[in-house]
């Protein structure tokens, strides 16, 4: 395994990005878009499971805006969760996607890196992002996962979902049983607009499971659930990046 820490020209400036691939050859890529807490070892770990599965993923800082922010969540106070919020708030689709548009520009230059579809996944506040990108990207974005995605469907003129008639790809929508910040309309409107425009998708609501479900470190973690989602995860890119065998 190949792991980097280097700057990616970015909308705004430069973000710090952990870059990690296979040894040998070029692969598909993946970009993984973090949760609200932010760049941290557990992420890490998710990047490298993703290569060890024979991808070259991209895992930018999305607050590269605030300065280099590192919360750890196992010790925060109201004041650390506050400025949390105050960073993940300050991310708006028009600029995720701006930034989408730089990391897979440095991605068509960057080692190890086939050409062609290129995956993402994302946690969280980073659902309405991957989702926003399979619209804003349909030549580019093949296989696209969302995991308790929050933002998806919203009442204003930039809801993700309105981008759904653009999509190409293939989404995989997974949500908790138990979700406070997934209101009750998302599902149905979602589902809505995928099977209207004939959109090809999964969607699964994980039984006994809250939001955050697919992290180790939280105490919500569900590790049936999780593990279940890696799979689904690695079947959908497995089918849409990888090459058919020759």
């Amino acid at each position: 395994m190949i792991e980097d820490v280097v700057s990616v020209p970015s909308a705004d400036g430069v973000s710090e990005t952990f870059f990690v691939r296979p040894d040998g050859g070029d692969h598909p890529a993946v970009i993984l878009y973090m949760d609200a807490p932010g760049i941290r070892e557990e992420l890490y770990g998710f990047a490298r499971r993703i290569a060890d599965q024979g991808y070259s993923v991209l895992l930018p800082d999305m607050y590269y805006r605030l300065g280099r922010l590192r919360f750890d969540m196992k010790t925060a106070d109201d004041a650390v969760r506050q400025e949390m919020f105050g960073a993940m708030n300050s991310l708006s689709n028009a600029l995720v996607m701006k930034d989408t548009a730089a990391w897979l520009s440095y991605l068509e230059s960057a080692p190890g890196v086939r050409a062609g579809p290129v995956g993402c996944i994302g946690y969280c506040m980073s659902g309405q992002y991957v989702v926003s990108a399979a619209g804003a990207f349909p030549e580019k974005m093949g296989a696209i996962a969302s995991l308790y995605g929050v933002g998806i469907v919203t009442d204003a003129p930039d809801s993700p979902h309105l981008l759904v008639p653009k999509i190409r790809g293939e989404l995989y929508l997974g949500f908790a049983e138990t979700d406070q910040w997934v209101p009750d309309n998302v599902i149905p409107d979602l589902t809505q607009a995928l099977d209207g425009n004939k959109i090809s998708y999964k969607l699964d609501i994980w039984p006994g499971t809250e939001h955050g479900f697919c992290f180790p470190e939280r105490a919500l973690y569900n590790e049936n659930a999780a593990e279940k989602v890696w799979d689904t995860v690695f079947d959908l890119y497995k089918r849409r990046l990888q090459p058919p065998p020759s």
